[in-house]
């Protein structure tokens, strides 16, 4: 595999798969371990592992120890960042989004079953 350029792209690439994606949302409830992780899904306790280790590298995990055990945790700092990148696209969707209300406003101005006039 090769090294990911920044942390964003890091980020992405981890999220690309559906598997890891959910595995998220699971520790998004709290951290658990690998075999916990595991339980859902038809793959080998080496194929969570393998994703663990991407989700790890990618810094949306971080994994603890407890005696034999090494429980998952999210880290939520890099969805906070791809969040931020996320921002300008949503305010460019929702700025589209009001100049259509605007349009359409227009288009039926007075009437209020939006026929025109």
């Amino acid at each position: 595999m090769q090294a990911q350029a920044d942390p964003l792209s890091a980020t992405l690439s981890a999220l690309a798969d559906p598997t890891r994606r959910a595995i998220l949302a699971r520790l998004a409830q709290g951290e658990a371990t690998v075999n916990e992780l595991a339980e859902p899904f038809e793959i080998s306790l080496p194929a969570v592992s393998r994703h663990l280790k991407v989700l790890e590298q990618a810094g949306l995990i971080s994994r603890g120890r407890e005696a034999q055990w090494r429980p998952a945790r999210l880290e939520a700092g890099p969805l906070k960042d791809l969040d931020h990148w996320l921002a300008a696209y949503r305010r460019f969707w929702e700025g589209s989004f009001d100049k259509m209300d605007a349009y359409l406003a227009t288009l039926t101005k007075g009437d209020p079953n939006g026929r025109k006039n």
